[in-house]
């Protein structure tokens, strides 16, 4: 099966082009890693960037590589009518048996559905509902991509849900669905975590720090356990401008038991879990969090809000711990618990390997998208 995979280089967005080679977002690579396994697939990932960039023909034993570059007027500005033309042009020489638009926020999802070849969605992010909860103002990028992602649903010939919080949400616009969690990177289920008993226990918090993230709540909930126990609180993610960052930076600045670092790549992700007690994610809304996933499969407690599409990837007390971002002292509780039920953690860890090997493993999630993707072909193939 010859599969054409349109995904952001996010060598673009980060403007990082001298780098040399690409790099796509945690979920994409590992669904790629999960089909170089699959020797009845050819693969074939389209980007679009502004300037030149490093394009190797092959990146996987079966995955190649293609890169267009399109001038700024092509892009948000240009309702992305230059990618989708840049892009429409490779795929007539392809000539792919499906494409997979990965993400409804910029330009994929558009390209997949006026490639004119069999294609299917995936989305990462609920737009409509990440502008709704974060209260996006009119012409801004979040309420452009909550109506971009309401134009291509309907015209899409599948979505790909990774949660069933997103079928739900996405029921009204897409005809046809499937739940499908995203794949791990497998280096994430060779880490052996090793907090050092020596220290302060470890809380680690990944995500872009923003009001939706709901990182600030969970700082000041912890205030009192900081006061009876040596803790040390790690978040890990990028930030911006806004004035909910500003406050983010003086409630850290404020605690010599809180400390920031910006993103970086998996390896920092993956040597931040090898020492860490436990994984917090205090979010008011979400999909499918990869830091939920990668916890899971390195073996690292994880508490994370009872939200969104959160139920779909852990049980309360048996593979994670839940907590109420509408009750933020449910933080404080929930730390509390793993930091004195240690046999707790090793019972969750335990379940949360097995879980995430069975159900996020990238060979698994990419052999149950082949399944898809023939369904999908074979019912253009009896409407033809």
């Amino acid at each position: 099966m010859k599969i054409a995979v349109v995904v952001p280089d996010n060598r673009d967005e980060f403007r990082r082009y001298a780098d040399p080679a690409p790099h796509f977002g945690t979920a994409p690579t590992a669904l790629l890693d999960g089909f170089a396994a699959l020797p009845e697939c050819e693969v074939h990932v389209v980007c679009c960037v502004q300037q030149p960039v490093a394009a190797p023909e092959k990146i996987g034993p079966n995955i190649y590589y293609h890169t267009e570059i399109v001038p700024k007027w092509g892009w948000l500005r240009g309702g992305y009518l230059g990618c989708i033309r840049s892009i429409r042009r490779q795929l007539q020489k392809i000539q792919p048996d499906i494409v997979h638009g990965q993400g409804t926020e910029r330009y994929c999802a558009l390209s997949a559905v006026f490639s004119g070849f069999p294609n299917v969605l995936t989305i990462h992010g609920n737009m409509r509902l990440i502008a709704q909860v974060n209260g996006a103002r009119p012409f801004s990028f979040q309420w452009l991509a909550a109506r971009l992602e309401g134009f291509t649903l309907p015209r899409a010939d599948g979505v790909v849900c990774i949660t069933r919080y997103t079928r739900e949400a996405v029921a009204d616009l897409a005809w046809r669905t499937w739940v499908v969690p995203n794949a791990v990177n497998r280096e994430f289920f060779e880490v052996n975590p090793a907090p050092d008993p020596e220290r302060s226990p470890v809380i680690l918090c990944v995500g872009a720090v923003c009001y939706r993230k709901n990182q600030n709540d969970f700082i000041r909930a912890l205030d009192p356990l900081a006061r009876a126990n040596k803790i040390k609180l790690v978040f890990l993610g990028q930030t911006d401008k806004s004035d909910y960052c500003q406050e983010f930076f003086e409630l850290v600045r404020a605690r010599d038991w809180c400390e920031h670092q910006s993103f970086a790549s998996h390896d920092h992700v993956k040597a931040l879990l090898c020492s860490a007690t436990m994984s917090a994610l205090p979010t008011r809304e979400d999909n499918c969090p990869m830091v939920v996933l990668e916890a899971m499969a390195a073996g690292v407690p994880v508490l994370a809000s009872n939200v969104g599409g959160v139920p779909d990837l852990i049980e309360h007390e048996k593979t994670g711990l839940f907590c109420d971002p509408q009750r933020p002292e449910s933080f404080r509780e929930g730390v509390a618990r793993l930091l004195g039920e240690p046999k707790l953690g090793r019972q969750l860890v335990a379940n949360a390997k097995t879980e995430a090997q069975r159900r996020f493993h990238p060979q698994v999630v990419a052999r149950r998208h082949l399944e898809i993707y023939r369904e999908v072909i074979q019912e253009r193939n009896a409407k033809s």
